[in-house]
């Protein structure tokens, strides 16, 4: 370990710490803005040498280990602030390197408000976990199902569209096409379809345990009284905002989703472009599957609250559009809910219940 000091620890006020697979470098500052801290160290050494240190605010990007490391400094005293990488961006200087961006992250948790991330414990890490998991095995199971429609073209054989159409299928397709298709292809394609059957039992385990989740999680419950909300989405929600402290209202929260409209204001004229598609895609994605599936049912609007804004919206704006919209009323919704600990207003129906994501 090497030290460049320039100044006293004891005025320590800040420590930038550039996280890595195996070693940490850490740059601190005193209160008047001098390096007093520059040094390298071992991620089992964090605790031995931060343990020798005044108590301060600690800076880190926004990574992995992010908040296993920001949990483990709390526990010692320390204020720690886990910060998006977008945001430490701006205060690089010079070559790129690990002190330098130890440097920028210090400099950037020293701004009074910057914006940082959530510190998760280690629920809601495993529950993200969980929908991490599934949605790639969503992902490959889509790309499996979309390569056996690629193969059985090549061969001048079409199946109409649907997945159920394609495995009903796919044994009379292998039995009355013998000709068509050769026994080495017959080998690929029933090896893809035996992997996307493997998918389907993966996907429901996964879907079954964050079903499971849904039902033990008081938070959950409350969110999934929302019409079109159910364990997916409640569950990702708490998975990515717990309690949902980090916003002071659900406007905030909508734009961290990326639900609101890019802005650009000029001469006192603002002008508003498509939705940012900032933060979390995959609540983004989850939230608008849940506003189709309540625009699809209009005979349920009235028994909602929002059922009139909705008949509005839709009557004023294209579908898409009106589908945005309420995915960002629906966002908000769910923040007021998780941040107050109240239930939604209105009753459900049961297809809604089923039809919920």
């Amino acid at each position: 370990m090497c030290a460049k000091k320039q100044g006293s620890l004891e005025n320590l006020s800040i420590v930038g710490v550039d996280i890595g697979k195996d070693v940490f470098h850490l740059v601190g500052f005193d209160r008047s803005g001098q390096v007093v801290l520059r040094r390298k160290i071992k991620r089992l050494a964090l605790q031995e040498t931060f343990g020798m240190l005044p108590r301060c605010i600690v800076g880190m990007e926004a990574c992995l280990s992010a908040h296993v490391v920001s949990r483990t400094l709390r526990g010692m005293g320390f204020e720690p602030r886990i910060i998006p990488a977008i945001y430490v961006k701006p205060f690089n200087k010079g070559q790129k390197n690990d002190y330098n961006d130890a440097e920028a992250i210090a400099e950037a948790a020293l701004r009074p408000n910057l914006r940082t991330v959530p510190e998760k414990n280690q629920d809601q890490l495993d529950l993200q976990a969980l929908h991490r998991v599934r949605s790639r095995l969503v992902s490959r199971r889509t790309a499996t199902i979309n390569q056996i429609r690629a193969f059985l073209i090549e061969h001048g054989i079409t199946v109409r569209s649907g997945l159920r159409a394609l495995n009903n299928s796919f044994e009379a397709i292998l039995d009355q096409r013998r000709d068509e298709i050769s026994p080495r292809m017959r080998g690929v394609l029933t090896g893809l379809r035996d992997d996307w059957h493997w998918l389907d039992k993966r996907i429901d385990q996964l879907s079954d345990e964050i079903k499971e989740v849904s039902r033990s999680e008081e938070s959950c419950a409350r969110i999934m009284s929302i019409p079109g909300v159910g364990p997916m989405i409640s569950t990702a929600m708490v998975a990515a905002i717990g309690k949902g402290e980090a916003f002071d209202r659900g406007r905030d929260f909508a734009a961290w989703v990326g639900l609101v409209p890019q802005q650009f204001s000029t001469g006192g004229r603002t002008i508003l472009g498509r939705i940012t598609k900032r933060g979390s895609r995959y609540l983004r994605m989850l939230l608008v599957q849940a506003a189709r599936i309540i625009m699809m049912r209009p005979h349920l609007w009235p028994n909602f609250s929002f059922g009139n804004w909705l008949a509005g919206a839709v009557a004023r704006m294209p579908g898409n559009k009106a589908a945005i919209a309420l995915a960002n009323k629906l966002a908000r919704i769910a923040w007021s809910i998780l941040r107050h600990g109240t239930s939604f207003d209105a009753a459900r129906d049961r297809d809604m219940v089923m039809e919920a994501v």
